[in-house]
């Protein structure tokens, strides 16, 4: 009997909440007006009263209808009104400083088991792709152009001579896209579950090592570690983080939670969205590094050095760190 009596209960509730449906609707309407930054003075005062009803029905919905439709309509609404209500004030000069001195440090750090995993699976995958050129020469062509292959083996790298083919500022300009496409293309990969991710992630990798193995039997290696070392600490580096972001991006959508997967996906590309605030203007920099610098002959191999780990070292430090003594 008292079964039955919860049941009934139940149902009256479930039924009117669907009947507050217009009201919802209302309110909803309201946030998007807001979002347009309308003039009317009375919508405040709209949200803020609708705002408060609708915790309390997000409540009884919790209790009765859990993983409902109207449930997770719900929950969609709440995280909308919430940031609009307890959003800070629009400047986006102190919206930037927070997210790169305090948001995006704290991301990396929460999700500092994932980036020790991309890491190190990169790093093997180097390995690996250093092993299969050392045992399987012919298998150079999975990795290397027809033409990178006829110039190494003619005792030359591809790289030698880019600046005679164009200046160093279109070459930076078309580096930099280059870069940064990568990088984006590592983390929205992690929309197939963090597969595509991890695809891109382990290629890169095997191609690396791939290369370089190549480059060795022909006595190249040091010429392609010399291009390479100045803009390649902070160029890997974001490589390696975006693929984090991209087995984030992943795991919310296998493991959403509390929240529903399109809530879970939002704030997945929220967070990435803040820590490429921070790396897009290293890669900009790995960009002009890579144009001005690592294909110019004239820089020695001990300031290349010095570039590479003197950016990298930066790029850490702000990423990990932030900059803690800027207050709020």
């Amino acid at each position: 009997m008292a079964e039955s009596h919860t049941d009934t209960e139940q149902q009256a509730l479930g039924a009117w909440l669907e009947q507050r449906i217009p009201a919802w609707r209302e309110l909803e309407s309201l946030f998007k007006t807001r979002d347009r930054k309308s003039d009317d003075t009375d919508d405040p005062r709209k949200i803020i009263s609708g705002f408060h009803m609708l915790v309390s029905d997000l409540s009884l919905a919790r209790r009765t209808i859990p993983g409902s439709r109207i449930h997770n309509w719900l929950e969609t609404m709440f995280l909308r009104g919430h940031q609009l209500i307890f959003r800070a004030p629009g400047n986006t000069l102190l919206r930037l400083r927070d997210i790169v001195a305090f948001e995006s440090p704290a991301l990396i750090r929460d999700m500092s088991n994932l980036l020790l995993y991309t890491i190190v699976l990169f790093i093997g995958s180097i390995l690996c792709g250093w092993l299969l050129i050392n045992m399987f020469p012919d298998l150079t062509t999975l990795f290397a152009s027809t033409e990178m292959i006829n110039r190494v083996q003619s005792g030359e790298l591809w790289t030698d001579g880019l600046l005679n083919i164009m200046p160093s500022s279109l070459l930076s300009l078309s580096l930099m896209t280059n870069n940064i496409t990568v990088s984006i293309f590592a983390f929205s990969l992690g929309a197939f579950y963090g597969l595509g991710t991890l695809y891109i992630i382990t290629l890169n990798g095997l191609m690396l090592g791939g290369v370089f193995a190549f480059t060795a039997q022909y006595g190249l290696n040091d010429e392609l570690f010399k291009f390479i070392i100045a803009h390649g600490v902070v160029e890997l580096s974001v490589i390696c983080i975006a693929g984090a972001m991209g087995l984030k991006l992943g795991e919310a959508l296998l493991r959403p939670g509390t929240r529903t997967r399109q809530q879970a996906f939002r704030k997945a590309t929220n967070d990435a969205g803040k820590v490429l605030v921070v790396a897009v203007p290293f890669l900009v920099v790995a960009g002009l590094i890579e144009g001005y610098i690592s294909p110019d002959p004239q820089f020695e191999l001990s300031f290349r050095i010095m570039v590479g780990v003197i950016s990298g070292i930066l790029f850490w430090l702000l990423l990990i760190f932030g900059l803690p003594w800027l207050k709020r």
